[in-house]
């Protein structure tokens, strides 16, 4: 009997995996704007910073993860941001949707008000239809606001959602 994804907080046991697939999507250069790989030590350091860390789990295997923590403080510390990673591997089966759908329970939980996304870069129209399709909204576009591997730049697109 196949077990189903579950979305939960990780474990220490998780960091290998999350770790590897944390670094494919920064290695992609067209999603993330970090360009540092992390490793065993400043990948604990850093997941362990974030106000929640969510892993996609089936059959005790990570697919995906999520990280949750503050866009900014004091009087727009109520704002939350989220980014998402899932393994190549397993793209297209709706594991991105489980995360982002946590990730707005569990903002809501941990007492923000809003999730705002930064830097969605327009191109990336799997994320960006996702996110329409769950009711976010779009702010504007920001000319360039990427620089992509490649050293191009792209647009990116500011999103919200009021938890």
């Amino acid at each position: 009997m196949e077990l189903e994804m579950i979305v939960r907080e990780y474990t220490k046991q998780d960091l290998p995996a999350m770790i590897r697939i944390w670094n494919e999507v920064v290695e992609e250069g067209i999603a993330f704007p970090q360009e540092e790989v992390l490793n065993e030590q400043s990948g604990a350091r850093f997941f362990a910073s974030q106000s929640f860390t969510g892993v996609a789990e089936e059959n005790g295997r990570i697919y995906g993860l999520y990280i949750l923590h503050p866009n900014n403080v004091g009087r727009c510390g109520h704002i939350c941001n989220a980014s998402y990673a899932v393994s190549a591997d397993a793209r297209g089966r709706h594991i991105g949707e489980q995360l982002v759908l946590d990730c707005l329970k569990k903002g809501r939980e941990i007492g923000f008000r809003v999730l705002q996304f930064n830097a969605v870069v327009e191109s990336n129209t799997h994320a960006r239809h996702l996110y329409e399709r769950l009711g976010f909204t779009q702010l504007g576009t920001i000319p360039g606001g990427f620089r992509m591997k490649d050293g191009h730049y792209e647009n990116i697109c500011p999103y919200y959602h009021e938890l």
